[in-house]
């Protein structure tokens, strides 16, 4: 699958040699053992500093600039960390750090300046910066996120029409952005109809005649021109409080789901192509990678659909067991997977009878039982990991909307009042819940359009995404009563796609992960309001949101067309929304 979608966009997924792979881990060890203060093995601290980089950013004209992002980057450790300037253009940035780093500067409308520095222990460098206005209009295209090109495309207005910008968001946006330097990029008409039937044979539906209007939509929009549209980016005071941390995962194609292991403070990330848990240490920036073994089961189709079968087991989310085992949805193999981390070893899978397909999303239960969501089968299932029994439960049967062949079960949760199982039908507008002891199962509209993956708070108040509306619902389960959030507009007319949102366990506030904008949203309960945090690479697309235990909020960043994602590497992004120094 990953390689058509890759021949077709014209691109490569960069994979490291093993050569590579040892100089540069080999280099990372050297690095590590000289520039990094020792630090607890449990969690990142946020007390101890290496080096301190300080500044005023302003303006040709001598005016300090607000909310510009300075990114510090090591690139032989792969991390980066960044702060915001404040109102008098100030900052401060205490950094683990040290040695030759890069300092670049960016703020929205303005070309990035970047920096090389030495970096030294107990040492500060001030590094000031003079930004200029970008002035070219090919330049500030280029600069805006995903959302402002596919915005631009010529939609239906019906917003129930099959190529609207809700349907084309949900059917055509939803596995990687339409719209980044990959996707918006210029090409034959004939290159567009083979992507499309390419992606409409993933969803079930290839029908031609809707693959020959939305190829002919997608040709017409994306041919270079320079955008007009100027989205408001917002300034928040929150913004400037937070430290930006990020780990680049070498050898990486699809890094999915990430959750952090409270036992060992470790981040463990499954890689959907390649197959593996990534092992992150967020103090020494160091991964390990343990690739899962070959699914023994025999393939199913040709893998051009969610319905085929791959003896590539191909993991796309993780929880944590009673059993401190991690339990992976093997969606290319069907199975459930099963990593012990203390051994670091992959266990048997737990094989799904037919006619299981595609296990997508899951999350288990404080009973110890594993439930999941069935994208392709329109199940959710049950496991009970020291029996081995498997229960698949069918949902009602429903059209699918938008140009889709199936409804696609998505994200799943446990409420913790009640005990049942909650889902949401993406191509459905349905959201379930599930029984747990009588598996009977009652589904109810959706308040949001594309209600994508969902999570409970502790007073059991269950929050859904709504991906194809841009907006987000808090929802009584007893009553089934709701409040609607519309996620910012930066531009009229283009509101964000929010993919996935976790609630953090200690303030309840609500982390958005959002694939079109370049930026995470935090939504704080109390005050009905979202902070923006803008994210430091341009083609951003992260996932799904974990918690440490000192607060930092982590997910991964992985567009899936790595080509399309600065830098061309995939990482885990953590956001410290307190980690920044006040400035004097």
């Amino acid at each position: 699958m990953m390689t058509r979608f890759t021949d077709l966009f014209g691109i490569k997924q960069m994979r490291k040699s093993n050569e590579a792979k040892r100089m540069k881990r080999i280099s990372l060890i050297i690095f590590l053992g000289l520039g990094l203060v020792a630090c607890s093995l449990k969690e990142p601290s946020k007390t101890v500093t290496s080096a301190q980089v300080t500044g005023v950013v302003k303006d040709s004209l001598n005016k300090p600039l607000n909310c510009v992002m300075v990114r510090v980057t090591n690139e032989t450790s792969g991390i980066s960390q960044s702060v915001f300037t404040d109102e008098k253009g100030r900052y401060e940035l205490s950094t683990r750090l040290v040695g030759d780093v890069t300092v670049r500067f960016r703020l929205p409308y303005y070309r990035d300046e970047t920096n090389k520095l030495m970096l030294t222990v107990g040492k500060s460098v001030d590094q000031q910066a003079v930004l200029k206005p970008m002035t070219d209009l090919a330049e500030i295209s280029q600069s805006l996120p995903a959302a402002y090109h596919f915005g631009s495309l010529a939609f239906d207005k019906d917003p129930k029409a099959i190529n609207s910008r809700q349907n084309l968001q949900r059917d055509c946006a939803g596995c990687h952005a339409l719209g980044n330097s990959v996707t918006s990029a210029p090409r034959p008409l004939d290159q567009w109809v083979a992507m499309v039937t390419m992606m409409q044979g993933f969803l079930g539906n290839p029908d031609p005649k809707l693959i020959k209007s939305r190829a002919a939509l997608l040709n017409a929009g994306f041919q270079g021109q320079a955008l007009k549209v100027r989205p408001v980016f917002p300034v928040d005071a929150e913004t400037q409080k937070a430290v930006i941390h990020e780990y680049r995962l070498d050898n990486t194609i699809f890094p999915h789901d990430a959750d952090i292991n409270p036992a060992d403070g470790l981040i463990y990330t499954v890689d959907r192509t390649v197959s593996q848990m990534a092992v992150t240490d967020l103090n020494s920036g160091k991964t390990v990678f343990f690739k899962q073994p070959p699914s023994t089961r025999p393939a199913v189709g040709k893998g051009d659909s969610y319905s085929s079968r791959s003896k590539e087991p191909g993991p796309h989310s993780l929880a944590l067991g009673k059993s401190g085992y991690w339990y992976t949805t093997n969606a290319g193999s069907d199975e459930i997977g099963v990593f012990d981390p203390k051994t670091r070893t992959w266990k048997a899978s737990f094989v799904l009878p037919a006619p299981a397909r595609y296990p997508h999303t899951i999350r288990i239960g404080r009973d110890g039982i594993v439930w999941f969501t069935l994208a392709a089968s329109s199940q959710v299932g049950r496991l009970d990991p020291v029996s081995g029994d498997i229960k698949l439960i069918d949902l009602p049967k429903l059209k699918p909307l938008g140009g889709s062949g199936g409804t696609v079960p998505y994200g799943i949760d446990i409420s913790p009042v009640d005990g049942r199982i909650w889902y949401a039908r993406l191509w459905g507008d349905k959201l379930g819940a599930v029984d747990p002891k009588t598996f009977s199962v009652t589904e109810f509209d959706s308040p949001v359009e594309g209600p994508r993956r969902l999570r409970f708070d502790a007073a059991g108040k269950l929050w859904v995404t709504g991906y194809s509306d841009g907006m987000i619902a808090k929802i009584d389960t007893a009553s089934m009563k709701s409040e609607v959030y519309p996620m910012p507009e930066f531009a009229a007319g283009n509101r964000p796609a929010p993919y996935a949102l976790a609630i953090n366990p200690v303030t309840q506030e609500v982390w958005i992960n959002e694939s079109l904008t370049d930026r995470v949203y935090r939504f704080v309960p109390k005050e009905k309001r979202f902070i923006v945090y803008p994210m430091p690479l341009r083609g951003t697309f992260t996932r799904d949101f974990t918690f440490t235990a000192s607060g930092w909020a982590c997910t991964t960043n992985s567009p899936i067309l790595n080509a399309a994602l600065e830098g061309n590497e995939t990482e885990v992004i953590c956001i410290d929304p307190s980690g920044a120094r006040v400035r004097k």
